[in-house]
Order: C-alpha cells, then sequence, then structure tokens
C-alpha cells in the first residue's frame, strides 16, 4: 500500500477463528468494527490477524496473518510488543483493538479499552495478567493520541483510574446485527422441538465466569420456582462457555436442589443466538460489571423482555426499556422475575420498548465514529 493514503496499522489478533467463549464480546466488537468501517479514498488499512472473513476482501484492506501461533496469549503480547511495531513501520497510525499498544514504536497510536475488569476485580484474574494488564493499560492510554471505549462508563473509567483527560476519550457503542430481530413463530417452534426446550424458560447468555454473578441468579431463581405454584413449571437456562472459577456454579445448582429445572448449553454458535433470544421467556442479566452488555441489546432486538442489573455500563445498554435491579438485590430480582412472567401485558410493553431500545445502536455509526476518530488523529498529526 503506497498510494499517499494515511496508512492505518490494526492489530486485530483477538478476532477467534475457533468456537467457544474468546468468540464473544471482543471478537464480535471487531469483527464487526471492521465489516463496517466506511470506504474512504483518504484512508487504507492493514490489519493483522489470523482470521480472514469475506468482509476483509476490500480494495483499501490488506489482510495479514502471521507465523506466529499467536492464539496463545503469550504469544501475542510478544508479537504485539516485537514483531508488530517493525511489521507497520511504514504506517501512520496504529491501532491497537485490545488494550495494549507497543512500547517501541514512534507511530502514533489509538487504542481500545473495552472494560477495565482486572482493575475493579483483582482477584478474579491470574496475577501476571492482572499486572500485565494494568501496567501496560495505563501507559497505553497515556501515550495514545485517542483512546476509544465502548460506554460513557468505560470513558470514565479509564479517566479516573488513568487520568487520562476525556477530551482524548471517545465512546463508540455497539452496533446490533441484523440477524438479531423477532423471527417467525414456525421458525421458534421447529427449534424449540429441536432442542427439547420447556414451555417457558429464563435465558441468561455469557461466558461462566464470576463477574456474571450466576450465583445470585441461581438462588432468585430457585425462590420464584418455590415460592409460587404458578412458576413450578419456570426453567433456567445458561448459555454460554466456561470461562473460569465456574465450578461454584455446578456445586451451587445442586446444592439448591434445582437440577431439574436449570440447564447449561455450552457454547452457543453465532447462528443459533437468535433463536435462543426468540424462544426465552425472559432475558436475565445479572452482571456486576460490562464493558457494554450487548447480550442486553441483542435479546431486545430480538423482542425479548429483559431483566438486568444496573451496575456499570449495563443501564446504558438497557435505556429503560429493561427492568433494572441491583447487582446484589437478590430480593429485587425475584420481584423482577415475577412481574415479567405472570404478566403477558407486561411482556408486550417490554418487548416495544425492548424493540425501540436496540434501534439505537447500530454498527454502521460505529464503523463511521471509528473513521472520523483516525481522520481527526491525521489532523493533529
Amino acid at each position: 500500500m503506497s498510494n499517499g493514503r494515511f496508512h492505518i496499522s490494526i492489530n486485530a489478533h483477538l478476532l477467534s477463528t475457533e468456537d467457544g467463549y474468546r468468540r464473544a464480546g471482543i471478537h464480535q466488537y471487531i469483527a464487526q468494527l471492521l465489516r463496517h468501517l466506511p470506504q474512504n479514498e483518504e484512508l487504507e488499512y492493514t490489519v493483522f490477524t489470523q482470521y480472514h472473513p469475506d468482509f476483509m476482501d476490500r480494495d483499501d484492506f490488506t489482510p495479514r496473518a502471521s507465523r506466529w501461533p499467536t492464539e496463545r496469549r503469550i504469544v501475542r503480547i510478544l508479537w504485539e510488543q516485537l514483531a508488530w511495531p517493525f511489521l507497520a513501520r511504514r504506517a501512520n497510525l496504529l491501532h491497537s483493538m485490545a488494550f495494549v499498544t507497543p512500547i517501541l514504536t514512534r507511530c502514533p497510536t489509538i487504542v481500545t479499552m473495552y472494560d477495565l475488569s482486572f482493575i475493579h476485580f483483582p482477584d478474579r484474574f491470574p496475577r501476571l495478567q492482572r499486572l500485565y494488564l494494568t501496567m501496560m493499560s495505563r501507559r497505553s492510554c497515556r501515550r495514545a493520541r485517542h483512546i476509544i471505549t465502548i460506554s460513557e462508563s468505560g470513558r470514565q473509567d479509564v479517566h479516573q483510574f488513568f487520568d487520562v483527560p476525556l477530551e482524548r476519550i471517545t465512546v463508540v457503542y455497539p452496533g446490533v446485527d441484523s440477524v438479531y430481530k423477532p423471527l417467525p413463530a414456525d421458525d421458534v417452534t421447529v427449534f424449540r422441538q429441536a432442542k427439547q426446550l420447556p414451555n417457558r424458560f429464563l435465558l441468561h447468555v455469557g461466558t461462566l465466569q464470576p463477574r456474571k454473578n450466576i450465583p445470585v441468579l441461581l438462588k432468585a431463581f430457585t425462590r420464584v420456582i418455590k415460592d409460587s405454584a404458578r412458576s413450578d413449571d419456570l426453567h433456567l437456562i445458561l448459555a454460554g462457555g466456561k470461562g473460569w472459577l465456574f465450578d461454584e456454579i455446578f456445586r451451587l445448582v445442586e446444592q439448591l436442589g434445582i437440577q431439574t429445572w436449570v440447564h447449561f448449553t455450552g457454547y452457543v454458535p453465532d447462528d443459533e443466538l437468535p433463536l435462543w433470544y426468540n424462544a426465552a421467556t425472559a432475558f436475565v442479566f445479572p452482571s456486576v460489571y460490562e464493558g457494554f452488555g450487548m447480550p442486553v441489546v441483542e435479546a431486545m432486538a430480538c423482542g425479548t423482555p429483559v431483566i438486568a442489573s444496573n451496575a456499570s455500563s449495563i443501564p446504558e445498554a438497557a435505556g429503560t426499556a429493561a427492568l433494572l435491579f441491583a447487582p446484589q438485590d437478590m430480593d429485587g430480582l425475584v420481584e423482577a422475575i415475577t412481574a415479567v412472567i405472570h404478566s403477558p401485558s407486561r411482556q408486550q410493553e417490554m418487548r416495544q420498548a425492548g424493540l425501540r431500545q436496540a434501534a439505537r445502536f447500530s454498527w454502521e455509526r460505529a464503523g463511521e465514529e471509528t473513521a472520523v476518530v483516525y481522520q481527526q488523529t491525521r489532523e493533529r498529526s
């Protein structure tokens, strides 16, 4: 690439080529953002990734794979610190799509910060990983020309913890893919039968890990089904791969005696997720901390009533369309679940409100806003 255009080198090695929990969250944000970057005669991109989907087949994109096995964390760290600065030495701007930029580069940088969970919950991370992320993210943010966060909550976190001026931080909200929509009843019925789903169930989508707050959901669910004869046909489906420190979740299901009512799907392929949302009676998201909370918006886009915690960025995703509760307020969660599952009229109101809220989030807008950050960085160079 050498035609006088502004050359942006993008580290997208966290794009995943395999099904699993790593294809959630960050992978989806990076993939959709790259897909929706607008073509601009003034900008061109080299995208470093092992993953080469069809949407990278454009005149202004040059995908580059590496012989380094960057699926391994330590190798990826070495690549971004040693190989990337050399490979991108002729670029005008480096954009790290996840947390850390190279130390040894004179090129201006942009870094995307999804969350600061490693600072909010240091005990939930292996010590070396936590120290690396904390130290290198702080350095990357302070040296970057600009920082992108995916929520206002995240923007304030970067400002507070890393002492970065707010004017150097831009929020680029995720969008919601067009596959997330209300589906024909016949399609949902076929899916229900194929998966042998119960008539009524609450759905949670997310990697099984501590900050998802699954134990509170399990305890609240137990109260709902055992306190009311009208709720004993209600089930709970936990859709998502195993992350870390998940053994407590399985032990708690046994201790509560709710094995009959709680089901684990493991990782759910992307193309199945809209069907899971559509089939659910309600979606419940009790997380104590999120960079944004994409499943909240995806569920709403499918017309599914949402019950979610009021922590961190989740109210930004949910707006006024969800029933919100404090993450440790089990009484509030029980009350919200009961209010939704026993009121068809409430469900219908929440469906309509959720569809309106989800329509506010657009990947096209996210791509355009990111390109604006590139242009502004160019103008200031």
